[in-house]
């Protein structure tokens, strides 16, 4: 969370044709193979902001089946992830858009208050789960009469002014998640220490360690809620559908 001193079946079906003598076996023809990384995820959604996940690294391969895993409808268990998406989303995205934000930092709010609402035991709160200090330094009001951490649209703008920073900063935008959770100054601190600048091979704190894949793993169940267990609402498919079709129209 920010803090002020600042994230097929192969068709070998093979077609068997009998006559009284002999079986002739006649392939049929193959789809294409689709690369995957879990149950529906196909190869190329392995990505936060456009950035991909290292390509042949085991480690980073493990780490993402299990955290993706593990926000499966078993043990997440509630679809008011989805109705959050479809209700925060449309608010989000533009914001994101005129600031310049990848779209996919629209599922840090999911991760950061989605899975946990309310206040952390450090004080953080809201959407985007800010702490007081860093609220108020990015144009929010929190004192005892209101706490604006909690309006979706004026703490999205805050959210979006404090991530533009962090990209002038480390230039990398699973490096800005990553210090989005742990800080920028730490997050300065771990590149200097490790001489590293890939999140992906850096060693973390659990929390940051996980975090980027969390974000993925986020992903994939808002855009592919019926894979992992989920009945999305009706709201979120059409949502979905319609950002399909936008996509088709762009390429």
């Amino acid at each position: 969370m920010p803090q002020a001193t600042k994230s097929q079946k192969e068709v070998t079906n093979s077609t068997n044709k009998k006559d009284t003598t002999t079986t002739q076996i006649i392939p049929q023809k193959k789809e294409p193979e689709v690369k995957k990384d879990g149950p529906g995820f196909k190869k190329a959604q392995l990505s936060f902001a456009k950035e991909r996940l290292p390509e042949g690294d085991k480690k980073v391969a493990g780490k993402m089946k299990r955290i993706l895993a593990s926000f499966n409808h078993r043990h997440i268990q509630t679809n008011r992830l989805h109705q959050k998406a479809a209700e925060w989303f449309p608010v989000i995205e533009p914001i994101l858009a005129f600031y310049g934000i990848p779209n996919d930092f629209k599922y840090v709010p999911l991760v950061e208050s989605g899975l946990n609402a309310g206040v952390s035991a450090k004080g953080a709160a809201g959407f985007w789960q800010f702490m007081p200090g860093t609220a108020r330094s990015y144009g929010l009001k929190v004192n005892s009469d209101i706490d604006e951490r909690k309006n979706l649209r004026k703490s999205t703008i805050a959210a979006c002014k404090y991530i533009k920073e962090l990209h002038d900063i480390f230039g990398n935008w699973a490096l800005v998640a990553a210090a989005y959770n742990v800080g920028d100054n730490h997050m300065k601190k771990q590149i200097n220490r490790q001489n590293q600048k890939n999140y992906f091979k850096m060693k973390l704190n659990r929390e940051t360690a996980g975090y980027v894949y969390k974000l993925i793993s986020m992903k994939a169940i808002v855009e592919n809620p019926v894979q992992y267990g989920f009945r999305a609402p009706r709201a979120l498919l059409a949502y979905n559908a319609e950002n399909e079709r936008s996509e088709r129209e762009l390429n």
